[in-house]
């Protein structure tokens, strides 16, 4: 007996494994950072344990893949627009490890998650406009993102 998986799954599938590896790649590249943050910087008393992070972030990219499968199979005119947006929150969530742990680039890594912010906030409303529950799906990446946004600066001010 052979196992087929649908073409639908199989698009499932690459639209979780997209975000999961662009996080996993950044995570590869910035460990030694990731790991210069939990040891040596000074942080916000509501900073969160480091082991969170990760689990956080697995599940958010996991709540983008679904978003991503839900607008690519959309039947609106408005899903390429979606889909570019989608692709620049992702080269843009992919960069700012980079600038932050890689870099240690801390006030740049904030006016940069700024525009990342607003970024997301368009691609919650495009996908608003395609499907509510893709935009619904990113609102705890957008939340999460705010708070990331305010630990940045919390760890910028701290450390300068």
């Amino acid at each position: 007996m052979k196992f087929k998986i649908s073409d639908d799954k199989k698009t499932l599938i690459l639209c979780l494994i997209i975000p999961l590896s662009i996080g996993f790649l950044a995570y590869l590249l910035t460990k030694d950072g990731i790991s210069y943050y939990s040891n040596n910087l000074l942080k916000p008393s509501f900073a969160p344990p480091s082991y969170l992070f990760s689990i956080v972030w697995t599940i958010l990219y996991i709540l983008m893949g679904i978003s991503s499968y839900l607008i690519y199979n959309s039947m609106s005119y408005h899903k390429t627009t979606c889909l570019v947006i989608y692709g620049l929150n992702l080269f843009l969530n992919f960069l700012w490890p980079l600038i932050f742990f890689g870099l240690q680039a801390r006030l740049f890594a904030f006016i940069f998650i700024i525009f990342l912010d607003i970024v997301v906030l368009f691609m919650i409303l495009c996908f608003y406009g395609v499907s509510k529950k893709a935009a619904y799906l990113q609102i705890p990446y957008f939340i999460w993102l705010i708070f990331a946004t305010i630990l940045n600066f919390s760890v910028y001010f701290l450390n300068r």
